[in-house]
């Protein structure tokens, strides 16, 4: 890059939440300044960036006079103006993830048929373009919706179970896909910088929360066949490659009981299946986002010891300013590395903070975890 990093590169990153706090908080070992844009004049970034915006992430007008002054921008959130990003990027900004990358992804249909045309093994699909278009399909019931954009930690997907459950599918430009009968949720973080190195992270094995449908337990390093993690990794880098991509892209997938693995859905940005890389691996999940944009060589991605990262999520039936409840005691425990992501707010299942805990034993590391898991509650 023409810039080195004594304070003169202004990076912008458009999303000021959790991912966005804890890229800062990497960020400053380089030395660089943080524009944050974000709509919640409340963020959890909004003290600790050098310049915070508060402004909608959708209007094409805010997000280009937001990065026209800058030299990179790079993203926490996928749902951002990728009309704006196409235009700065023409302007001679550098937008990582790349605007096209971004526009694939945010459309679920898209991601599928990127998936089908580069021989990455999913999930039987089809593409619907409203509700009535699901009486035509010729997958079997039971199936899954998904909405095709604006979908995220469990929103926007519907399970059809019956034909009952048409009244209630969803009317927008969806995509319906078989059920997949899987063994283990699994994970792979990737990342390939501007000249062309590509290096991922360990396969990781994730529990999620059945109400919230998001992750709520992960567990890393995984103890499956090396066979298996190997080619969970190889998928992840041939993905990464097909793309093009710069920056950290995570792969979610599904262990089917035949030993299978099918891809299930993409986030070009640090994410919550690598949380644990913070305080369990060499390098950092963020760490390695920017070594990738800033084009420089990538970091060292084994894992320092067993590593068990749990979701904090809202309480249900709480609402209201939140109010963390055990951190003394958790961090009492062994090996206990608690996340607060400073949202002012909490509601039943918002994320609220995360908590890691590493140990040389994997069974006390799970059984430590699952402590945390009773004690420590969000309430208001």
């Amino acid at each position: 890059m023409a810039k080195d990093f004594y304070g003169e590169l202004q990076l912008g990153i458009l999303g000021g939440g959790q991912l966005g706090r804890m890229l800062i908080q990497e960020a400053i070992n380089y030395n660089v300044n943080i524009h944050i844009l974000d709509p919640d004049k409340n963020a959890p970034c909004r003290k600790l960036c050098n310049h915070f915006e508060c402004g909608s992430l959708g209007d094409y007008d805010t997000v280009y006079n937001f990065g026209k002054g800058l030299d990179m921008i790079t993203i926490e959130i996928e749902k951002v103006n990728v009309d704006a990003l196409e235009r700065l990027e023409d302007e001679g900004v550098l937008v990582y993830p790349q605007s096209r990358v971004i526009r694939l992804i945010q459309d679920k249909g898209l991601q599928k048929q990127f998936f089908k045309q580069n021989d990455i093994p999913t999930a039987a699909f089809q593409l619907m373009s409203n509700k009535e278009a699901l009486a035509n399909t010729s997958l079997r019931l039971p199936y899954v919706q998904k909405l095709r954009r604006d979908g995220y930690d469990g929103k926007g997907v519907k399970m059809i179970r019956t034909s009952e459950d048409l009244a209630t599918a969803f009317e927008e430009p969806s995509l319906v896909e078989e059920i997949v009968d899987f063994e283990k949720e699994i994970a792979v973080i990737v990342a390939r910088n501007d000249r062309g190195e590509v290096k991922t992270f360990p396969m990781v094995e994730m529990e999620f929360n059945a109400q919230a449908n998001l992750v709520e337990f992960l567990i890393s390093p995984s103890t499956y066949s090396f066979e298996i993690q190997q080619q969970a990794e190889e998928l992840a880098k041939k993905i990464a490659n097909d793309l093009q991509i710069v920056g950290l892209l995570a792969v979610e997938m599904f262990l089917t009981k035949e030993g299978e693995i099918l891809v299930n859905e993409l986030a070009p940005r640090p994410h919550n299946s690598g949380h644990h890389t913070i305080e369990g691996n060499y390098t950092s999940q963020f760490g390695q986002h920017l070594r990738a944009i800033f084009n420089l060589p990538l970091g060292n991605t084994e894992a320092r010891a067993n590593a068990v990262m749990i979701n904090l999520l809202g309480e249900d039936g709480y609402e209201g300013l939140a109010k963390y409840e055990g951190v003394e005691e958790v961090l009492g425990l062994d090996g206990v590395y608690v996340h607060l992501y400073g949202k002012k707010y909490t509601k039943p299942f918002r994320k609220m903070g995360h908590v890691c805990v590493v140990h040389h034993d994997r069974e006390t590391a799970i059984a430590n975890a699952r402590k945390v898991q009773e004690i420590l509650k969000v309430i208001a």
